[in-house]
């Protein structure tokens, strides 16, 4: 049965139904069958409707007196016996009906009823979040904001009732169950119309390859953002059509890569996830010979980088397990011992180390182990993970150099690429460029328009560009980007705007020039200020501002009514 809810009521019901139907029963048969004396002392016997009424009112102790007549002494002793089966019969059914409304299954099915029932309703794009955390929440937050909705899929009730506690608007609805079994994302709506991503950011790999798997079977068309720490899972999510696959490990890995040698691109990174502005100071690490404590998921990518870049380093990990199957390279820069132990940072070479990183899973230990080292060389860059929100605090007061926090990468990373998808993967191609094409476009965008440039995406499709699409489709000529570059307010005034990124149907174009054709299907990122977003909207919108910046002409008496408003 669909209805779980209604099958646990007539389930649990049914006997206690039973038991009032025959209680009922036996009492109006028996008033049906013992003779009364009217007011005129002539036999009578009572109608089936006012035995059953006489019952009803009697069965729940009302009392209406005795109907139509005076009852006899026969009568009476019948409905006496009657009351206390009927009025039991009605206990147990009401002690029964309590029972199941305190029952937790019941509760549950109810909740999951009413959850189905939101998610139906949805009339707008909304995202399954698998699993509630600090990470999922600050994650909801983001996409609100874009007016996304969100539904939860939480297994602890604990967590997942905590999401009243939050106040998200709009409503953020909820179901406590198990986010890998196929129910469960059906109920969350998977295959609804308007679901467009599924996020999976569990600590466990092999919980978030099952649920993406599961979210690409139920429907390939939902865009996947899964939570990867290893290689291997990696390769395995994209072997399965995973769009956005987090490692935040592998991330800041290549962020300490940028802050050597490419400070200006973790620049824009940052700028990009409105972490920073490009006029900030660049996030340079020193050159020279590095300390990294902990050898696990992040020292792993760390130890990767370092020795692609021939960078001198020695590594510090406490668990001898990671003895096995070690490369000789790592065998010759790798020793076990503990990181927060003094003389064991003056083995590694403490004080001729330009900087140390503690990268192990407890922060406690990681400003421990940057507390001795701090002392032993006061002139060290000293550089951490963070693994937990709760102790940013004593972060921020440890007067640490430099701290890398998983989980608000996790955040960044994941919110920014649902909601904007280019520029996640503006970010992914920047990464491959060097410092001076970095430092070239850091200058470009400050000096075309200020030190922190909205970013905006615009795809070429009916919805989004309908002036420009219907233009590409019926007219034989070709249409550049320059379309965007001009001024509504007068056409010989360039907007201030850079194109970042084009992306067509098999290829993507970093920072295309202005005279790059468009063609149908076409996504656009660019960097503007507000102004230029809003020009933009309107080319691509309205049929007059789209004629005046091709033109340079109006196109209608509407039009130059709009452009004297405007001034």
């Amino acid at each position: 049965m669909d209805n779980n809810s209604l099958w646990l009521i007539l389930h649990r019901l049914r006997i206690p139904f039973l038991v009032i139907v025959i209680t009922y029963t036996i009492s109006i048969t028996g008033l049906l069958l013992i003779p009364g004396i009217d007011d005129n002392g002539n036999t009578y016997y009572m109608s089936i409707f006012d035995a059953f009424y006489f019952i009803t009112y009697t069965a729940t102790t009302i009392g209406f007196g005795e109907i139509p007549y005076a009852f006899t002494y026969a009568q009476r002793i019948w409905v006496s016996m009657s009351v206390y089966i009927t009025v039991l019969g009605w206990f147990y059914g009401i002690g029964t009906v309590i029972s199941l409304l305190q029952d937790k299954l019941f509760l549950n099915e109810i909740a999951k009823a009413r959850f189905i029932k939101n998610v139906k309703k949805l009339r707008e794009p909304f995202v399954i979040v698998l699993g509630y955390s600090h990470i999922t929440s600050q994650i909801i937050r983001k996409i609100q904001k874009s007016n996304l909705r969100a539904v939860v899929v939480e297994s602890d009730e604990y967590r997942a009732h905590s999401i009243l506690l939050e106040g998200f608007t709009p409503y953020v609805p909820y179901l406590v169950a198990d986010a890998a079994q196929v129910t469960s994302l059906k109920n969350a709506g998977i295959n609804h119309l308007y679901c467009k991503a599924v996020i999976s950011l569990f600590e466990d790999d092999n919980l978030n390859l099952r649920t993406a798997l599961t979210a690409k079977s139920l429907n390939p068309k939902v865009k996947v953002a899964v939570k990867s720490t290893s290689t291997h899972h990696s390769e395995n999510l994209l072997d399965i059509g995973a769009e956005f696959i987090q490692n935040p490990f592998s991330i800041i890995a290549s962020q300490i890569r940028m802050a050597l040698f490419a400070p200006n691109l973790l620049k824009l990174e940052q700028w990009v996830y409105k972490l920073g502005y490009l006029n900030d100071p660049s996030p340079v690490l020193p050159q020279g010979k590095y300390i990294i404590c902990g050898y696990g998921k992040m020292g792993r990518h760390i130890f990767e980088i370092f020795q692609k870049h021939n960078i001198e380093s020695t590594f510090i990990e406490i668990n001898e397990q990671y003895k096995n199957n070690l490369s000789d390279a790592e065998s010759r820069q790798l020793f076990f011992a503990d990181g927060d132990d003094k003389d064991n940072l003056l083995e590694a070479g403490v004080m001729d180390s330009v900087a140390i990183i503690a990268g192990t899973n407890d922060d406690t230990i990681n400003l421990s182990i940057l507390a001795t080292a701090k002392k032993l060389n006061k002139k060290i860059v000293t550089i951490a993970r963070e693994n937990e929100f709760e102790d940013i605090s004593i972060f921020q007061n440890a007067n640490i150099d430099h701290v890398f926090m998983p989980s608000k990468i996790l955040i960044h990373k994941t919110a920014n690429a649902i909601i904007h998808p280019l520029s996640d993967m503006f970010v992914d191609l920047i990464n491959k460029q060097d410092e001076a094409w970095g430092q070239n476009l850091v200058n470009k965008l400050i000096t075309t328009i200020d030190e922190n440039p909205k970013l905006f995406e615009i795809s070429i499709n009916k919805k989004s560009a309908p002036q420009i699409f219907d233009y590409l489709i019926n007219s034989n000529n070709q249409l550049s980007l320059k379309i965007f570059h001009h001024s509504l307010h007068n056409r010989s005034i360039l907007n201030n705007i850079v194109p970042l990124m084009l992306k067509s149907e098999n290829s993507c174009t970093l920072l295309p020039s202005w005279d790059h054709p468009l063609s149908l299907n076409d996504t656009i990122l660019f960097a503007c200020d507000k102004y230029a977003m809003e020009d933009i909207e309107y080319i691509a919108q309205n049929i007059n501002e789209f004629y005046y910046v091709l033109t340079g002409e109006e196109n209608s008496i509407i039009g130059k009514f709009l452009k004297e408003r405007k001034q």
